[in-house]
């Protein structure tokens, strides 16, 4: 994989902990994992993690058909189709350097943006909006999830997990295929993204019975404060090379 095993194991944590997040607050395997695979190994992103991401919908996506907000994912979806393109051209084009930089800002954009306290619908075209913006931030860099949380955030916790899980996986499939056919999808990122599997497996199944026990604001802020200390380091490290 072109990294030690040391790190691989390091960066596996990483990712268990993302998954713990996300299974408490709803979204953050990306927000949390991404700025520390993109400092130790930035060749890996954004492949491995649209790729270690996927099976944590799945069963949501089996069992809250029934809740999905369609008329606004059928928008959300139809802008992230549209903007990928623009992501995959990024990453053909965009030197490792500035791949970090991209996904250290689409990080401190989620963390800003979470923070925010409106109260807003999910019309078709905010839904639309929040997609254009995912077309590029998770092929570019993985991330997929805070955009359109900001729009389904006033809607009943059912209806937001069960609308989000079809966007992920669907939106996942969508960036890797585009990827691929940009010819940057590459053996060493598709083996890390599915070793780190039993990781984001990890991280779930642990929070399953605790997540019930933890008060979700409070390690939400937890997290956000992580995500901005990594974030800032891959500025110094970019800053220093």
């Amino acid at each position: 994989m072109g990294i030690s095993w040391t790190l691989f194991v390091v960066l596996g944590l990483f990712v268990a902990l993302g998954s713990f997040v996300q299974r408490v607050v709803g979204f953050g395997l990306a927000v949390v994992a991404a700025p520390f695979i993109v400092m130790a190994a930035p060749d890996l992103m954004p492949v491995s993690l649209l790729i270690t991401v996927l099976p944590l919908p799945l069963v949501e996506v089996i069992r809250g058909r029934a809740y999905v907000l369609w008329r606004s994912f059928s928008w959300a979806m139809l802008g992230r189709v549209l903007t990928m393109p623009l992501g995959v051209w990024l990453v053909a084009v965009a030197s490792s350097t500035t791949i970090s930089v991209v996904v250290a800002c689409m990080v401190l954009v989620a963390v800003a943006g979470s923070f925010a306290r409106v109260r807003v619908q999910p019309t078709g075209p905010l839904s639309f909006a929040a997609g254009l913006i995912t077309g590029v931030s998770a092929t570019a860099a993985s991330i997929g999830g805070p955009f359109y949380s900001l729009v389904l955030q006033n809607q009943k916790p059912q209806q937001v997990r069960s609308t989000l899980a079809p966007f992920f996986l669907i939106g996942a499939l969508t960036s890797l295929g585009g990827l691929a056919i940009g010819g940057q999808v590459h053996s060493d990122a598709v083996v890390a993204g599915l070793a780190w599997m039993p990781f984001m497996l990890l991280g779930s199944l642990v929070a399953q019975p605790l997540r019930h026990r933890i008060h979700p604001a409070r390690f939400r802020q937890f997290m956000l404060v992580l995500a901005t200390v990594a974030a800032l380091a891959v500025f110094v490290r970019v800053a220093t090379q």
